[in-house]
């Protein structure tokens, strides 16, 4: 099939599939004489598979190096449960992140609400803050880069 063909059965885009092969998620296709690639059908349970790993939290590198150890004919099972598990654990510590910064701001904003403002200054809300209170986010932690068009 070709790529729009496909694109319609995967509900993705074409750019889409083209990203992934240049990953090298998905084998280059044949292509015809016009230059169209020509998909296999196999191709439609490789997309299926791709988004199930991403939407378990995987990253489209991790998908890359589960398809290399299947296509190397081992199985890859061992190797997802280390990344799974790797990523509850990041997302565990998102979590105390999280509420740690939403006790903040709920102690924060109660203060606020105790002390209107008494002085001129760009905010007294975030001025009256130690510095301590509201330290920065561990490094590497609170962004994700985006991998899919």
């Amino acid at each position: 099939m070709r790529i729009g063909q496909l694109a319609t059965l995967t509900e993705a885009t074409p750019d889409t599939l083209r990203y992934y092969e240049r990953l090298g998620l998905l084998p280059r296709p044949a292509r015809t004489n016009g230059g169209y690639r020509l998909y296999e059908h196999t191709a439609l349970e490789r997309i299926a598979l791709i988004r199930k790993a991403h939407a378990l939290g995987l990253t489209l590198r991790e998908v890359r190096e589960v398809l290399d150890i299947a296509s190397g004919g081992r199985d890859p099972c061992a190797h997802v449960r280390a990344l799974l598990e790797r990523r509850l654990g990041e997302i565990r510590l998102r979590i105390a992140d999280l509420q740690s910064l939403e006790r903040t701001l709920a102690t924060v904003l109660a203060d606020a609400e105790r002390h209107p403002p008494s002085r001129a200054c760009v905010c007294q809300i975030i001025e009256s803050q130690p510095l301590t209170r509201l330290a920065p986010p561990a490094p590497g932690r609170g962004r994700r880069r985006k991998e899919e068009p």
